[in-house]
């Protein structure tokens, strides 16, 4: 085997990334297919670098980059999804030929369920600026249908995709309110805050429709997590501001009253909430920034941000999110934090 038989190192194909030398790119990619596990590890997680500092590098690279997804070793699927995330996030027009790929991922029962988490997150992602392309039905039917029954760790995607398509699109899902509201009990606060963040959305194109989630919007007034109770309140003043039957809200002053130092996402959202029942329509709209598709993406991640650890840290073997301060093995495969 000569030296360009090789397998390409990892910063071999990052150079030629540099260069924009896509045909060779392929070629190279071709030939990694054919290396070890761990090379073809190495590659992906050297280039994921690259796709979120410049992004557009892959224009034309997804399909190639795709046949990861379905690579024998498990661990090489994870880290491609990982990188299409990283691109969705970053591009995600770059990863609009791989759709379909990606929503087979996400559909395949026998798949691990980290790949299909990770699937679910570019989709979201990419529906999130082009609506458009990430409107088949079967695939937002799973992203529902996976709430009921999914790992943890995969909810806490599927409910992210939502959100994401929401805010692309909320006429998609302004039909499925009931179904979307009913898993608003979830322990995992990052899937209610999600599919209460999808709700509001819906609902700042379509305020009537909140009054199909009243019940459990007013539920989650009581939620432990300030940041649910505060999104709570932003889709029943919606749904009062477009004069739908909301009941009244006895001791609104209670949620947010139940932390020390409530954050103003809280305090605002309840103001909201609080000056809509009052029919006070000049003060309402002075509360400028809520209840609208821009504040809920300008602000989101910010929220996101504060609800999950900043100093976390993720298993490089299975994808579980760790602590920094957690134990010195994963608990779920074993190996080294």
């Amino acid at each position: 085997m000569t030296d360009s038989d090789q397998p390409p190192t990892p910063d071999r194909l990052t150079d030629l990334l540099d260069d924009s030398e896509h045909e060779e790119v392929v070629a190279k990619l071709e030939r990694i297919g054919g290396a070890d596990a761990d090379t073809r590890k190495r590659a992906l997680r050297a280039v994921r670098t690259d796709a979120e500092e410049r992004p557009s590098a892959f224009d034309g690279l997804a399909a190639p980059l795709a046949t990861f997804l379905v690579d024998d070793d498990r661990a090489v699927r994870l880290t491609s999804a990982k990188l299409f995330v990283t691109l969705a996030a970053s591009d995600s027009s770059v990863v609009l030929p791989v759709i379909d790929p990606l929503a087979e991922r996400l559909t395949d029962d026998e798949e691990f369920y980290y790949v299909r988490a990770r699937c679910a997150e570019a989709l979201g992602y990419v529906a999130l600026e082009f609506p458009e392309e990430v409107s088949d039905p079967e695939i937002l039917a799973d992203l529902r249908i996976g709430l009921s029954f999914d790992e943890p760790e995969v909810r806490t995607k599927l409910a992210k995709a939502l959100a994401y398509v929401a805010l692309g699109d909320s006429s998609r899902l302004r039909h499925q309110v009931p179904s979307l509201a009913e898993h608003l009990d979830a322990e995992l606060e990052l899937v209610r805050y999600q599919l209460c963040t999808a709700l509001v959305a819906v609902g700042c194109e379509n305020p009537e429709r909140m009054s199909e989630a009243e019940s459990d919007l007013r539920e989650r007034l009581d939620d432990e997590s300030p940041y649910v109770r505060g999104r709570a309140a932003e889709g029943l003043a919606l749904g009062i501001r477009s004069e739908a039957s909301i009941d009244p809200i006895p001791d609104l002053g209670r949620v947010d009253s139940g932390d020390d130092d409530p954050p103003a996402f809280l305090t605002d959202r309840v103001r909201f909430l609080r000056e809509s029942l009052s029919d006070d329509a000049e003060s309402v709209e002075a509360l400028t920034g809520l209840g609208t598709v821009e504040s809920i993406r300008d602000g989101t991640d910010d929220v996101v941000e504060a609800i999950t650890s900043p100093d976390g840290a993720e298993c490089q073997h299975c994808g579980l999110d760790l602590p920094e301060s957690g134990p010195p093995m994963c608990p779920r495969c074993g190996a080294p934090h």
